[in-house]
């Protein structure tokens, strides 16, 4: 791999990792071979693929506690994104003074590799997966990591990759500090996780922008000129790289925009013009043309050919769980949209249909506000199947919006449910707004319920 060329944390002693997940057994891998003692703890039951490979590696580790003494005599601690700052162990791990770091943090000080790092409210996955496809298709030697994929901290272990494209969420940003990305990315802002940042709008938006925290002159930052939070925190921030704005409502050059031909025009300064009509886009919806720009502006900044970028943005297929088309059954559409986990998501998925829709909504509620989603819904619903063990909420919202909203007992039912309520030509969508864990593992799995429910019909 690349010279260790930034070391900002310990390179010896006990290195403990919190949380058994991918990127917490990566974490574990890279500090086993860089020389750290190396200690893993989970408070949840850790999967067996992950405890094989722990014992694999030699690894210590312990799954459903956190044993205090074997944790708070840490030289270094890399904490999965899940656990909270507030969380006991990590206030006093903090006043202690040990450094506590996420996965990408950690694994960063140990490549010299070009770093693509993508956050945003929605769009992260389809753009990052985009982005990785183009590159690829360019003959770039690329990985895919970070939200996705698998750990970072595993590629810079195992593998060697020139450049990595990185989809980061806030909470890992919020345990990154010298961390640099070569072109950052912040797709839009909008009301997500907002019990994680004290219900403070503002301090969601810091967390985003630590994705340009220590970017230089010579490095890119793409953002979306239309997004009124992103716009508004822009004035906050001394930004030193290039900006390069992507807008459907304005010219913006340098950047990337939609002209009157509905031509995306992308234009950097020493590349050739990039013009592409977005009906050969094969992501389809507002949305994704805003993507699509996304990975673009990264492509031409890496200094892929127009042809290469005009192919790739027509022939890539998009990610399961989002927008995913399962089929048509008895003339009607069925979507799984289950990686939908916000309200803002919801509102990008209705955007994307025109006929009426079945929609299925509901899980654990993050606070969201549904107001946003109402004209749509009037517009666009015509029933609302809810999902989840509380589905109050959706009912307060939407009872004067829309004729029928029932509930079910299962994804099984649901689906059922929605079937009998469609009719030809209609959409059932799932597209929940809301965390998966009261009756699925993950949104994966919820997608997957309702793909077995759907070929069940």
């Amino acid at each position: 791999m690349g010279n260790i060329a930034h070391t900002y944390y310990p390179q010896q002693g006990r290195l403990v990792i919190l949380g058994a997940g991918e990127s917490g057994v990566g974490a574990a891998i890279l500090g086993k071979d860089k020389g750290f003692d190396v200690f893993v703890s989970d408070m949840g039951n850790i999967a067996d693929s992950y405890k094989n490979k722990l014992d694999q590696e030699n690894i210590q580790f312990e799954s459903g506690k956190h044993t205090h003494d074997l944790i708070i005599n840490a030289a270094l601690v890399v904490k999965s994104p899940g656990i909270p700052e507030k969380a006991p162990l990590i206030v006093e791990l903090r006043s202690l003074g040990i450094p506590v770091i996420s996965e990408i943090e950690f694994a960063a000080q140990y490549t010299d590799a070009k770093l693509i790092c993508i956050t945003g409210s929605n769009g992260k996955s389809t753009t990052t997966m985009l982005t990785y496809y183009m590159l690829k298709n360019g003959g770039l030697n690329v990985g895919l990591a970070g939200n996705i994929g698998k750990s970072f901290a595993y590629q810079v272990a195992r593998e060697n990759f020139d450049t990595y494209v990185l989809e980061i969420s806030s909470f890992m940003l919020d345990d990154m500090y010298h961390f640099r990305a070569d072109v950052a990315v912040i797709l839009n802002i909008t009301p997500d996780h907002l019990d994680r940042y004290d219900y403070n709008m503002d301090n969601y938006v810091n967390s985003k922008f630590r994705m340009i925290q220590n970017q230089t002159e010579a490095d890119y930052f793409i953002y979306l000129a239309d997004d009124e939070e992103t716009v508004k925190a822009l004035q906050r921030f001394y930004i030193k790289a290039l900006q390069l704005p992507m807008s459907q409502e304005k010219e913006v050059v340098p950047g990337a925009f939609l002209n009157k031909e509905n031509n995306i025009i992308i234009n950097i300064p020493k590349r050739e013009i990039f013009a592409m009509n977005i009906e050969e886009l094969s992501l389809q919806g507002r949305h994704n043309v805003y993507n699509s720009m996304a990975s673009g502006l990264i492509a031409k900044v890496q200094d892929l050919r127009n042809q290469i970028v005009k192919d790739s943005m027509g022939s890539y297929v998009n990610i399961a769980h989002r927008l995913e088309h399962i089929g048509y059954i008895g003339g009607v559409n069925y979507i799984n949209d289950s990686k939908a986990t916000n309200v803002n998501s919801v509102w990008y998925a209705l955007e994307s249909f025109s006929t009426d829709i079945v929609l299925l909504l509901g899980g654990v509620d993050k606070g969201n506000d549904y107001e946003m989603l109402r004209d749509l819904v009037k517009d666009k619903v015509k029933a609302i199947v809810c999902i989840g063990k509380d589905t109050s909420r959706i009912h307060d919202a939407f009872e004067d919006d829309v004729e029928i909203i029932v509930n079910s007992s299962s994804m099984k039912d649901a689906v059922q449910i929605a079937s009998h309520l469609a009719s030809k030509g209609d959409t059932v969508l799932l597209s929940p707004a809301c965390a998966s864990f009261d009756w699925f593992k993950n949104y994966e799995d919820r997608g997957d319920k309702f793909k077995e429910a759907v070929m069940a019909l």
